[in-house]
């Protein structure tokens, strides 16, 4: 039975279906409206660095083609293939993508939805309608993301602009093709409906007959959902589009980076790690500094102070600064900005009075009260949070004193933070008081917040932090230890000395924290101390 997912729904795809052989359906359609329905495969840092790997009407499959586009078919406007296990290891996302074709915007189409079939067997589907949009003209369906193993995302992200615009979101340009003599087309795949065409071999085509017992099998095979009548079908492309990667002004196309190396590994450059990452996991898509602007205030890479920009004009000077939309529901827009979705995922988000700095939509903020034994154990325990709970259907920006903002995503796992440097999170985080045995957490308190469950919670901090593995031999100054994760034992540790009593002074580092803890766990320091 499918399971029916709302925006902002995700799971492993392990968990959907054993399967790695998938067919992907698209249904979206309006009055008057053609669309180009896309697949973008990502490198870890959410680029197109490798155009082939762009699945649209004048590029049917990739390389090795694990991505296929296989048409309309079984009452989809569009159809696509993936084979996840041959997918190679420089693309960790697939973005399914849906453009209008002309005038239009996505809040005139109907019913929609996308949806994974395996085996035959449909396995999940998102539905969407043109009143969750305005006038976006693109829209971000779906994507199957490589977070330690495949997941499946529904997205339902409008965009402004669109193919162009959706192109140079990720990294990539339109350009208007050469006119050049008409090429043979005989390597191209077909186009048209399964309906029409020869029946297909028994992996990749819906079976129409009876087929002979077969050795059963792990996972279930490729197949695509039960064909229906054919129908008029709409016209879906008016012009061919190349897409490559974004170019430099210097006309070079800069090899796709390499993915960084998990903490502690010999062989690479050392780089900062990403906040809240455990050791040895892959970094996330890097929020901000790929082939895009520099951080406010700072010059772009090349550049020298006074330079004028190429396209000087008022458009050129703020486009370095522009609301940054990736799809999800938490995304940075710099380093002292974070904006949450609130359209996304259907959960209310807490957030320290008086953070945000600008809205769009309808968003209620209302107080956020912790009861009576909330306020006496925050009083007694100096970990009290002054919050605001946001509600409605639009996106807040927020930020706090410049401070740098990390956003963590939990994923049934738990982490320490002093409630200080507690931002924002998600209401279905549950969160609590805990007691640390001995004293010398940041504050100089003997307490700390730990939050648990699923959702993102948002952490600031002075400077850039550094993540470090739990060891039997790791200290931190009790002043500049940020968080850490739950599991890790914390104790204290002193280097006071009997005959130290006797002298005026000492060296500021009598008192420390020693961590504790399996591999696996963590503590993040910040270069400043409270």
């Amino acid at each position: 039975m499918a399971r029916e997912f709302q925006r902002g729904h995700k799971a492993k795809v392990s968990d959907l279906t054993p399967g790695t052989d998938l067919y992907v359906g698209v249904q979206i359609a309006g009055p008057g409206l053609n669309f180009d329905i896309s697949c973008f495969g990502l490198d870890a840092h959410e680029q197109l660095s490798d155009d082939r790997y762009f699945i649209f009407f004048n590029q049917p499959k990739s390389p090795e083609e694990s991505i296929q586009l296989l048409g309309a078919q079984s009452g989809d406007t569009e159809s696509f293939r993936v084979t996840l296990d041959r997918i190679p290891a420089n693309i960790h996302k697939l973005s399914f993508t849906a453009t209008v074709d002309g005038a239009g915007q996505m809040s005139q189409i109907g019913p929609g939805y996308i949806r994974i079939v395996a085996g035959g067997e449909e396995v999940v589907r998102y539905a969407f309608t043109g009143s969750e949009f305005t006038t976006e003209r693109a829209v971000m369906l779906g994507d199957f993301y490589l977070k330690d193993v495949w997941r499946f995302a529904a997205v339902g992200q409008g965009f402004d602009g669109g193919l162009d615009a959706l192109l140079k979101n990720f990294g990539g340009e339109v350009a208007e093709e050469a006119p050049a003599a008409p090429q043979p087309q005989a390597a191209a795949p077909s186009f048209a409906p399964p309906a029409q065409a020869p029946a297909p071999a028994p992996s990749f085509g819906v079976p129409a007959a009876p087929q002979p017992p077969q050795v059963p099998q792990p996972a279930p095979s490729f197949g695509a959902p039960a064909a229906q009548a054919p129908t008029p079908q709409q016209q879906m492309h008016a012009a061919p589009t190349i897409a490559a990667p974004m170019a430099p002004q210097g006309g070079t196309v800069p090899p796709p980076a390499p993915a960084p190396a998990p903490y502690g590994q010999p062989g690479q450059p050392p780089q900062q790690p990403q906040f809240g990452q455990f050791p040895g996991q892959a970094m996330p898509a890097a929020p901000y500094g790929q082939q895009a602007p520099a951080p406010y205030g700072q010059q772009p890479p090349g550049m020298q102070p006074g330079m004028p920009q190429a396209g000087a004009g008022l458009q050129a000077a703020l486009q370095p600064y522009k609301e940054t939309a990736t799809g999800q529901r938490w995304t940075p827009q710099n380093q002292q900005l974070m904006r949450v979705d609130l359209t996304m995922g259907g959960t209310p988000v807490l957030a320290r009075q008086g953070s945000m700095v600008m809205y769009q939509g309808k968003v209620d903020f209302s107080y956020k009260g912790a009861g009576f034994a909330g306020r006496m154990v925050g009083n007694a325990t100096g970990q009290e949070m002054q919050l605001m709970r946001c509600t409605g259907r639009g996106q807040v920006f927020l930020a706090e004193d410049g401070a740098h903002l990390h956003s963590i995503e939990l994923q049934g796992d738990g982490i320490c933070v002093s409630a200080e440097s507690v931002l924002a999170f998600d209401e279905s985080l549950q969160y609590e008081v805990r007691r640390i045995e001995g004293h010398g957490i940041p504050g100089g308190a003997l307490f700390t917040m730990q939050f648990q469950g699923s959702g993102t919670v948002v952490v600031k901090t002075h400077g850039v932090p550094v993540v470090l593995p739990v060891t039997p031999t790791t200290f931190a100054d009790c002043n500049a230890v940020v968080a850490w994760s739950s599991a890790s034992q914390v104790i204290i540790s002193s280097q006071v000395r009997l005959r130290r009593n006797a002298y005026p002074g000492h060296s500021g580092e009598t008192v420390n924290l020693q961590f504790r803890g399996a591999p696996g766990n963590f503590i993040v320091v910040q270069p400043y101390e409270v």
